[in-house]
């Protein structure tokens, strides 16, 4: 069994990363607003402080890719 095969799969949605990124912008920029606003307290960053702004942009990445026609 070759690995060849699993790096041009992961190439190719490397490729397609900017694509989603640039369709998800404002869900990027909701969640590292929040990362930076959790981070900046004088709290401990907690695992699920941003959990909500994270879904919205997982949830819009995959619509985008699925959308791609990359």
């Amino acid at each position: 069994m070759s690995g060849r095969g699993v790096w041009l799969r992961a190439r190719a949605r490397l490729r397609r990363f900017p694509a989603a990124l640039a369709a998800c912008g404002d869900q990027a920029a909701a969640y590292g607003r929040c990362v930076a606003a959790v981070a900046a307290g004088p709290a401990e960053l907690r695992r699920d402080a941003c959990l909500e702004e994270f879904q919205a942009l997982r949830e819009c990445f995959a619509r985008a890719v699925r959308l791609c026609p990359c």
